[in-house]
């Protein structure tokens, strides 16, 4: 039977890029001259840091452009709350989203279910596989897919058949 996976992954390589990028276009800029402002990763983790709020508005935004230039979906960072670390400087950490956690895999299986395509979805973990009788029928879940889940980018991947 045809079959293919969803999956949300981010490409790290990318990702490691497009800090390295922020933080050079930060040591750069004018505006964060003499002040310690900048981006560390972790490994699911990044973390921002600025000496008042508006400059860590300001490095959050230098990195989404990034982001969006090395084609990195944005839908896959979970912004946290600010801390104060001390004196005025501050943090903020930025959760990356890999994986399909187990209630968007729920939705995505009803979502299949409740189109009345002949496809059956299945969690495997942080995936979910479909499968179908026939191509046309997993093409046209992927394009329902598409449009029906706009919280977390998904990749449609190993299309079997």
């Amino acid at each position: 039977m045809p079959s293919f996976d969803i999956s949300s992954e981010i490409d790290m390589v990318e990702l490691r890029n497009a800090v390295d990028q922020a933080n050079k276009e930060i040591t750069n800029r004018f505006d964060f001259k003499g002040s310690d402002a900048r981006v560390e990763q972790g490994d699911k983790l990044l973390t921002l840091f600025a000496d008042d709020d508006f400059k860590l508005d300001q490095v959050y935004d230098v990195l989404l452009g990034k982001f969006a230039k090395r084609g990195i979906d944005v839908r896959s960072v979970e912004r946290g709350d600010a801390q104060k670390i001390s004196g005025n400087k501050m943090k903020q950490e930025l959760k990356l989203k890999v994986g399909i956690e187990s209630e968007s895999a729920k939705k995505i299986v009803r979502i299949l279910k409740d189109s009345k395509l002949k496809v059956q979805g299945s969690i495997q973990g942080e995936e979910v596989r479909v499968t179908g009788s026939k191509r046309d029928v997993l093409q046209e879940a992927i394009a329902l897919l598409r449009k029906q889940v706009t919280d977390i980018p998904l990749q449609f991947g190993n299309f079997r058949d």
